[in-house]
Formats: structure tokens, C-alpha cells, sequence
């Protein structure tokens, strides 16, 4: 009896998350190819507008899955369509979309056009190198050859980008808030910045800091008294942090100013101060003033690190 074989037909790419932090996309990269296979996608080209920053990935396993994002979600089914066509020939490959495209029905909303790489993963010991860096809060660097189709760890640079032949991906740990404060105000900054997936990190009056904050660490003073903050803003002003914001009135603040001058410290070292704090003001509820708080943050963490 003659039996006839069906078609095999290729995986449909399906989202499996709406992550983008990078930690996450490479955890589902090495994992999918422990179950078989996986690809990473990499922007490395943006001609015009784009939704996303040079370097942001998406991670693609065998079986259609993906997550991750290179634009604002309007070809990341077709980039994960490539990337299993990529698999299945074993070798990277490079395709652009919106402007200079052959993919004339893929538009891009922005008008711009991108250019994603993707790299068909051999072994996970680069990605895995990256996972343990970010572990101990330190940035990490990947180097991506398209001509030699590899990935390799490389100190990070200040920002993703090509070196010669090949493209530089950077990654940094999640932004740190150490919180100091037992008001409903800092109440409202922790759960929304629990939501927004920071490294929240709540101290209370008289406790340092300095062994928690990191270049890439906030430091958010929430009190109604100079002398409740006093211990923490010191070790704050004696770190690495990015940004230190402080609750108060300017009247408030020229006080703190005037206390910090006589205690030795220099002005370029206090103008490091966000007083009031936050990007708008003044507010008139937790909520808002969480909102303010936590918008600054992120637009200065943009700043240091863009």
C-alpha cells in the first residue's frame, strides 16, 4: 500500500512575550536553542525615523516563536519569518525594510527604512557571557561579523554601533531607584517604578547607600526634613549614581545647599542635585508627583547613556 507523505510546513512566527529588555530577549535566545535552534535579530541600520534604537534585538526559536522589537511592531512578524528561513539554510542573513526595501507592502509608519541582521546562533556562550555581566550590574558587548557569522563578547562601547566590519551591541543593567522615605509620596514612586520593571531598592532614615548604588542607579529622596535625608544624600553624592533628586521647596533646597557648602562639599557636587525633584511641578498628589518623579529619571538615565 502506497502511503503519501503530507508537506512539512514551515513554523508560523507567533509572539510569545512583549518584552524588550535585552536580559530577557537573550534568556528566550539561549533557551530556544537548548530546545533546537534560535536566532537573533539586530538592528544595525536605520535610514530616517525609526521606533527603535540602534542594537534592539528580537530573539527567534525554531518553532515560530519570537519577542523582542526592532520597530514599533510593523515588521516584526516578517523579520521573524526571515529569521526561521535562516535557520532552516543555516546561515545568517541580512534584509531591510521600509525605505530602500524590496518589501514594497511593508511600510513603516515612521517613512524611514531599517536593516536587521540576523545571526544564526551557533553556540550561547557570547549571550550567556552578557546574562552574567548584567548579573553583577556591570555593561556587556557583543561584536556581530557578517562575514564570519559570529558573535563575540568585546568590552562595551559608549553606544551600539558599526567598528569597521562589525556591529557593536551594548548592554547596561536595568535602572536601580533607591528609595528613601516612608511618605505616601514614596510609597507612589515605588509601585510605579516596580511597574515600569525598575531595580527598586526602599531605605529608611539613617541607612546608607553606598554599597547599592551604581552608575546606573537613581536615588530618589522622599522626606519632609533635611535631617531624615542627611545620611542617605551623602553616600549619594559620594557615588556613581546618575541622578539624585530631592524633595523640597526651592526655599527648601537653598537650606540643603547651604548645609552641604558647610560640610565641605563642592558646588559642581551638589548642583548634581534635582531639587525640587522631578520633570514637572509642583504636584498635588502622590500620584502625580510619582509620575514626575519617575519621568525625570528616565529622561536623565536617556542622557547618560543614550
Amino acid at each position: 500500500m502506497h502511503q503519501t507523505l503530507a508537506p512539512i510546513t514551515a513554523p508560523i512566527p507567533v509572539r510569545a512575550s512583549s518584552t524588550d529588555d535585552p536580559a530577557e530577549l537573550l534568556r528566550f535566545a539561549i533557551d530556544a536553542h537548548g530546545l533546537g535552534a534560535a536566532a537573533l535579530a539586530t538592528l544595525v541600520d536605520i535610514r530616517g525615523g525609526a521606533a527603535r534604537a540602534l542594537g534592539s534585538h528580537m530573539a527567534v526559536a525554531a518553532d515560530g516563536r519570537f519577542c523582542g522589537y526592532v520597530s514599533g511592531g510593523c515588521v516584526e512578524a516578517a523579520v521573524a519569518a526571515e529569521a526561521l528561513l535562516a535557520m532552516k539554510e543555516g546561515r545568517d542573513r541580512t534584509v531591510k525594510f521600509g525605505d530602500g526595501s524590496p518589501f514594497f507592502d511593508i511600510v513603516l509608519p515612521c517613512g524611514g527604512g531599517i536593516t536587521v541582521a540576523i545571526h544564526v546562533l551557533k553556540d550561547v556562550g557570547a549571550l550567556q557571557h552578557v546574562l552574567d555581566r548584567l548579573e553583577r550590574r556591570q555593561a556587556a558587548g557583543l561584536a556581530y561579523s557578517p562575514e564570519r557569522q559570529t558573535l563575540e563578547p568585546v568590552d562595551p562601547l559608549s553606544r551600539a554601533c558599526w567598528l569597521e566590519r562589525d556591529f557593536l551591541s551594548v548592554y547596561r543593567p536595568r535602572t536601580r531607584v533607591v528609595l528613601s522615605g516612608q511618605t505616601l509620596e514614596a510609597q507612589a514612586v515605588a509601585r510605579l517604578a516596580e511597574a515600569s520593571g525598575y531595580d527598586v531598592i526602599v531605605r529608611g532614615r539613617g541607612e546608607g547607600a553606598a554599597d547599592t548604588i551604581d552608575p546606573f542607579t537613581a536615588v530618589v529622596l522622599l522626606h519632609h526634613d533635611l535631617d531624615a535625608e542627611a545620611v542617605i544624600l551623602e553616600a549619594a553624592l559620594h557615588s556613581p549614581g546618575f541622578y539624585i533628586g530631592a524633595l523640597g521647596s526651592t526655599r527648601t533646597h537653598h537650606r540643603r545647599v547651604e548645609r552641604l557648602t558647610a560640610m565641605g562639599f563642592r558646588r559642581d557636587n551638589i548642583g548634581r542635585i534635582k531639587a525640587p525633584i522631578g520633570m514637572f511641578g509642583p504636584t498635588r498628589d502622590a500620584t502625580s508627583l510619582a509620575l514626575s518623579v519617575l519621568a525625570d529619571v528616565a529622561a536623565a538615565r536617556l542622557v547618560a547613556y543614550a
